[in-house]
C-alpha cells in the first residue's frame, strides 16, 4: 500500500469509525494541444500527471450517501438517494453525488455510500481536478456495486455528472485523458470515436523539461464563458449543416467562412479547424521528436486561443512570453 494509500485509509477510519472497503484514484491531465476541439468532435493531444485524486468508499446498507473531502473537513455532506438532483448537493460534493446520481438515472441499482476524497490535484488550475474527482468516484461506485463499466463507460458516467448535474458544458477530453493515459506517452484522441493512439512523450531523452506553470488564476467551467463559446461553435455548425466543426477542412475553410456573417463566429470557427491540423502535426512531430515543430505548433495554438477564441488572459500571456524569452521552445 502506497503513502498516499494509508493516508485516505486512516482518514477514512476517522470519518467512519471503519476501513473503507476500498480506495480508487484517478489522476489530472495536462492537454499539450488541442484546445477547445473536444466538444467538436476534434481531436486533442493529452497526458496525465502524477498528482492524483483519491476515492475510498464502502457500501452502506441504507440509502444514504455520506461524504467528506480532506481538503474541506469543515464541509460534509450526508444526502439521502432520493435527494439527489442537479444542484443538489453544490459545492465539491457535487462532483461526488452527481456520479452516484448519473449511475442511478442510467438505471443501475447503486445504493448508500460512505466516500472520503483526498484530491491531490491543484483545484482551478485547468488540470481537470473535477475530472479526476468523477472518474475515481464512478470507478468506486460502479466496483462496489458490481456494475461493468470499462474506461469509456466511466468517461461518460463523469460526463453525465457534469453536464447534467454540475451543468459544466465540457467535452470529454478530460474523462478520457484521466482514465485512458498511461506513462511516458500522451494520448492522441478523437473526440468523435473516442480513439485513443498512444504517443511517445520522452522529453527527457531529448535533454529537455515539459513545465507545466500555475498562473494562478482561477478556472471553472460551470462559472466561466466556456458554456458561451461552446454554443458559438454549435450555432455555427449548425448554421453550415454540419454535424460539428470537425467537418470543416482547412483546404474548405475560407469558402465555410464566408457563409457565416457573425465575426465572432468566424473566428471560434477559424480556431477549431486550425486547432485540429495542429493536434495531427503534433502528433507526427512527438513521434519523429521534432521539438522544434511541437514548440512551433503550441506558440500558433497560443495565439490562436488568445486572438480567435479569447480564451487567454493577460498572466497566462506573460507566462508564455516569459518561457520563450528564457529558451523554451513553445508556450
Amino acid at each position: 500500500m502506497t503513502p498516499e494509500h494509508t493516508s485516505v485509509v486512516d482518514d477514512f477510519v476517522a470519518f467512519t469509525g471503519s476501513a473503507p472497503d476500498g480506495v480508487w484514484s484517478s489522476p489530472g491531465r495536462v492537454n499539450l494541444i488541442g484546445e477547445h476541439t473536444d466538444y467538436n468532435d476534434g481531436f486533442a493531444l493529452p497526458f496525465a500527471i502524477a498528482d492524483r485524486v483519491f476515492v475510498a468508499a464502502s457500501r452502506r446498507s441504507d440509502d444514504v450517501l455520506r461524504m467528506r473531502s480532506v481538503q474541506a473537513p469543515a464541509r460534509d455532506m450526508t444526502v439521502t438517494l432520493d435527494d439527489l438532483a442537479p444542484g443538489t448537493p453544490g459545492g465539491w460534493s457535487a462532483y461526488v453525488a452527481g456520479v452516484v446520481w448519473a449511475a442511478r438515472e442510467a438505471g443501475h441499482a447503486v445504493g448508500g455510500l460512505d466516500l472520503l476524497v483526498d484530491g491531490r490535484v491543484p483545484l482551478g488550475s485547468g488540470l481537470s481536478s473535477s475530472h479526476a474527482l468523477e472518474c475515481a468516484t464512478a470507478a468506486a461506485v460502479t466496483d462496489l456495486y458490481g456494475i461493468s463499466a470499462g474506461p469509456d463507460d466511466l468517461a461518460r458516467l463523469s460526463l453525465v455528472t457534469e453536464n447534467d448535474f454540475v451543468g459544466a458544458p465540457t467535452g470529454m477530453m478530460d474523462q478520457i485523458a484521466s482514465l485512458r493515459c498511461i506513462e511516458g506517452h500522451a494520448i492522441f484522441l478523437d473526440n468523435r470515436s473516442l480513439s485513443v493512439d498512444q504517443v511517445p512523450l520522452d522529453v527527457i531523452s531529448a535533454g529537455l523539461r515539459l513545465l507545466v506553470v500555475d498562473t494562478r488564476v482561477h478556472h471553472d467551467h460551470a462559472e466561466s464563458g466556456y458554456g458561451e463559446r461552446r454554443a458559438s461553435c454549435e450555432r455555427a455548425a449548425k448554421i453550415l449543416g454540419l454535424t460539428a466543426l470537425r467537418d470543416v477542412s482547412v483546404d474548405g475553410l475560407e469558402a465555410e467562412l464566408a457563409r457565416l456573417t457573425d465575426d465572432e463566429l468566424r473566428r471560434r470557427v477559424r480556431h477549431v479547424v486550425f486547432e485540429n491540423a495542429r493536434v495531427v502535426d503534433a502528433a507526427t512531430a512527438l513521434r519523429e521528436a521534432d521539438w522544434t515543430a511541437l514548440g512551433a505548433l503550441m506558440q500558433a495554438s497560443h495565439a490562436s486561443l488568445r486572438d480567435d477564441y479569447e480564451v487567454s488572459c493577460e498572466e497566462l500571456d506573460v507566462a508564455v512570453d516569459a518561457a520563450r524569452d528564457a529558451g523554451a521552445l513553445g508556450g
